[in-house]
């Protein structure tokens, strides 16, 4: 099909842009000097800096800077587009000027074209939707907004359901035994709902940590227009944006204290994604385990069985791999190199500007949100169905020689030590060995070498 065009111009000349498209000459300048990843920006992104243009304008018509009638029509084009309408309008490359001004461009010249379209109202890209802004302070901001949001609506909600999942396990499995293990090896006895408490924590710790990076994410430089100085900003600005953004996005946003730290350095960013960072960490080691446990059926470990969700090879019939513990673990890895490029851009604060704003705030974003799917699909496909094999966990425990710890402050470590090693060459259960090795009875080594006794902790009293 042939693509039709239109002249527009900008303070550099005249150029052709689709005869549909929504923005004008300063966007497609940007596309035909970024064509790298075909990457656009996040819609998430593009949502939140359609919410900042929103209140934005808001404030400046609260300031008496802009008619009412202009104000209405900029917010009229911005709910379309926090609405998630005309997103195609946004092609430009992740890979830009690192202010991110060409994305900023992009949307004043898309929401002064739809309020035209929309409210017959004649709306200037820089002098109406841009009024008492610059990219400096307006791509920081949204990347506080983008994040803040999909942090409170999407990944803490979607950790909290994997708590409540791994809770749900503890009670189902509780009481049930197995063998511990220490450096991939036999271990003494550990019960699955301990087991499960671990990962439990180890979410709830890292939803703690998030949370306090909050109050830093929700602290936003918008106000400090060119390098933080508050240039053709009105001084009351900043503050007004804050409480208009908190009241359309149901997020609780302030002015950050020092908007000379807000543009020139993205600290909060790398420390967000930082503790994104320990968050990957700990899915991979609950998608570890679970493959582990996992891993057979007959070969490997089989102590439980993940849902078999699709075929799992395509020349080995009836074969089902672990999928969803290997996916989480690409997720986290994913992370842990979105994190790598996240912690050099933050160094990229050159004097009052940080430079590489745009792949901070896409990298940001993308952790956010596989995260908290992730989460989400361990918690429903693998956590929620997995069932235990008990003649498996059985088999292992009755012949695991390292139950011999439990009498080593009866019989003593190098009685001990001869113990296990005589159950490891011969294979023989460790109560048979230990009645042929040392004096006490049968009844009496069944009460020591009881495997649930041995998970309670302290020294093992079977008659205390």
């Amino acid at each position: 099909m042939t693509q039709n065009y239109r002249i527009e111009k900008d303070s550099m000349g005249i150029l052709e842009v689709p005869e549909s498209a929504l923005y004008g000459a300063q966007t497609q300048r940007a596309i035909d000097n970024f064509p790298i990843s075909g990457q656009p920006m996040p819609a998430s992104f593009i949502q939140a800096l359609a919410y900042v243009k929103f209140a934005c304008s808001e404030s400046n018509l609260e300031l008496g800077l802009i008619s009412d009638e202009k104000a209405s029509a900029i917010q009229t084009a911005a709910k379309e587009i926090i609405q998630g309408k005309h997103l195609e309008h946004f092609p430009i490359d992740v890979f830009q000027t690192g202010s991110g001004t060409s994305t900023n461009m992009n949307m004043n010249e898309v929401i002064a074209t739809l309020a035209k379209q929309l409210t017959g109202v004649d709306i200037h890209p820089n002098d109406d939707v841009n009024m008492s802004q610059s990219s400096n302070d307006v791509i920081p901001t949204s990347i506080h907004v983008a994040a803040a949001i999909a942090v409170e609506e999407q990944l803490l909600p979607g950790l909290e359901a994997l708590v409540q999942t791994l809770e749900a396990k503890e009670h189902e499995l509780a009481g049930t035994v197995k063998t511990g293990r220490t450096h991939l090896m036999d271990a003494t006895p550990i019960r699955f709902d301990q087991e499960i408490s671990a990962w439990r924590h180890l979410i709830l710790d890292n939803i703690e940590r998030l949370k306090h990076t909050q109050s830093r994410l929700h602290r936003l430089p918008q106000g400090g227009t060119a390098v933080g100085t508050g240039i053709n900003a009105d001084p009351e600005f900043s503050r007004l944006v804050s409480a208009n953004l908190s009241t359309i996005t149901a997020v609780h946003f302030e002015p950050m204290e020092n908007l000379f730290v807000g543009l020139s350095s993205q600290d909060t960013a790398v420390e967000l994604s930082g503790q994104l960072n320990v968050l990957a960490t700990s899915l991979m080691k609950i998608a570890n385990d679970l493959r582990w446990m996992n891993s057979g059926p007959l070969a490997g470990l089989g102590e439980i069985q993940l849902p078999a969700l699709q075929p799992g090879s395509s020349i080995m019939p009836g074969k089902v791999n672990p999928v969803i513990p290997e996916a989480v673990c690409m997720v986290a890895a994913q992370i842990m190199g979105n994190h790598n490029a996240i912690t050099v851009g933050g160094q990229a604060g050159n004097f009052q500007l940080n430079v590489m704003l745009p792949m901070i705030a896409r990298n940001l974003l993308e952790s956010i949100e596989i995260a908290a799917n992730a989460g989400k699909v361990l918690a429903e496909k693998a956590i929620a169905g997995f069932t235990v094999n008990p003649q498996n966990i059985q088999e292992a425990l009755k012949v695991n020689p390292i139950l011999v710890t439990a009498l080593n402050r009866v019989v003593g470590y190098e009685t001990g030590a001869a113990i296990a090693k005589k159950a490891y060459e011969t294979g023989q259960p460790v109560l048979d060995v230990a009645k042929s090795m040392t004096e006490l009875d049968e009844e009496t080594l069944r009460k020591y070498l009881n495997p649930a006794l041995l998970t309670q902790g302290g020294n093992p009293n079977p008659d205390a």
